[in-house]
């Protein structure tokens, strides 16, 4: 009896967990998904199926942008970090030029239609223009030689007040000289900067106002955060200490880039003022500066204020070549301004460019 007994519940166990077995595996079948019987998601590679978000959305096609949107696009400026930036293409070459009538007065009413550029001797197509108080970066040279000594106060009063009367977005730095050149402060608009540097005054030595001018003209070409660039340079003699000529440092001033030089001579009634005006009226000349030469020092401080009106009222006119640059290349530059109202007006900017010219010299106090 026992015997049987055991064997019915055995045989009513084995039915027992065969039917939970089966009931078992019946559930589980029904809760896999059915995307299981694909690859599994976590085992596909991410970059096999990107988001929406890691590729943008392409823009739906729209008709080109009228030349006259080109042009717009072409003269929009900017600033980025407090930094004014041109938007400008990489072969356009840009002129920043002052216009004065036959009286000497500033013209600060043209249009673009006013003016035509000419490159070696051929018109150009003007594809940017603006007319308005464009920051500069600019470095003040300053002549630190022996002959200097009783000047330098009213000088560095000038070049202070030149810095008041710019625009106050201008970055200015400081190269103190005699036979060498000296960096005593680097970009800055801060005016207790700005005059701690000119204090520093060693008056000795002799004139190397070539190499001076030619140091800052490098700087600024690779350090210079803003496009246009200038050099105001005070002097009271003949170079006679520089590595560099005349028509060296003029090349180099030249390069494609470069900066417009202003000039103040205090020259007096020394031995030889006829070379050292001639000097720095070519150095202004060619890059579209002024040279000024006062009679006494009383009429730097003066000068100083009308450089920086000029730098103020100038156009900066854009032209792309009709005929592709080629490196090292001279390219002569002629503008002119005609328009009704107004009777002969003279347009003064740079008298050329050496095309993607680079030099070699290095930077102001390096």
């Amino acid at each position: 009896m026992r015997g049987r007994d055991i064997t019915h519940l055995l045989n009513n166990s084995q039915r027992v967990l065969v039917s939970l077995l089966f009931l078992f595996c019946l559930g589980a079948w029904q809760s896999v998904p059915v995307s299981a019987q694909e690859k599994p998601e976590s085992k596909e590679p991410a970059a096999q199926e990107p988001a929406a978000s890691q590729e943008p959305a392409k823009p739906a096609d729209k008709a080109p942008p009228s030349a006259a949107a080109q042009d717009n696009q072409n003269e929009q400026t900017d600033s980025e970090g407090g930094v004014f930036v041109f938007r400008k293409n990489v072969d356009e070459v840009m002129l920043h030029a002052t216009v004065v009538d036959d009286k000497q007065h500033i013209v600060t009413t043209l249009d673009k239609s006013a003016f035509t550029v000419f490159e070696d001797g051929k018109p150009q197509s003007i594809i940017s223009f603006h007319h308005i108080d464009i920051p500069v970066a600019m470095g003040i040279v300053i002549d630190n030689s022996g002959s200097m000594r009783e000047k330098r106060n009213k000088v560095n009063q000038a070049a202070l007040n030149l810095v008041r009367s710019s625009n106050p977005k201008d970055e200015v730095f400081i190269v103190n000289f005699n036979d060498e050149q000296y960096l005593d402060q680097d970009f800055t608009h801060d005016l207790l900067k700005l005059k701690e540097a000119l204090e520093k005054i060693d008056a000795r030595g002799g004139t190397a106002l070539y190499d001076a001018v030619v140091a800052s003209s490098e700087h600024l070409k690779k350090n210079a955060r803003l496009e246009k660039k200038v050099i105001f340079v005070v002097t009271d003699g003949e170079d006679n200490a520089s590595s560099e000529t005349l028509e060296q440092s003029v090349k180099q001033l030249q390069e494609e880039g470069g900066p417009s030089v202003y000039a103040i001579g205090i020259l007096g009634d020394e031995e030889h003022p006829k070379r050292a005006k001639k000097a720095l009226q070519v150095l202004a000349d060619r890059t579209g500066g002024i040279a000024f030469f006062p009679k006494t020092l009383d009429e730097v401080d003066e000068i100083s204020r009308t450089i920086a009106n000029d730098i103020r009222n100038q156009y900066a006119i854009g032209y792309k070549p009709g005929i592709p640059k080629k490196a090292g290349e001279f390219r002569q530059i002629r503008v002119e301004a005609k328009a009704k109202g107004h009777g002969k007006m003279v347009v003064r900017t740079k008298s050329g460019y050496y095309a993607g010219a680079q030099s070699a010299s290095s930077g102001a106090g390096k």
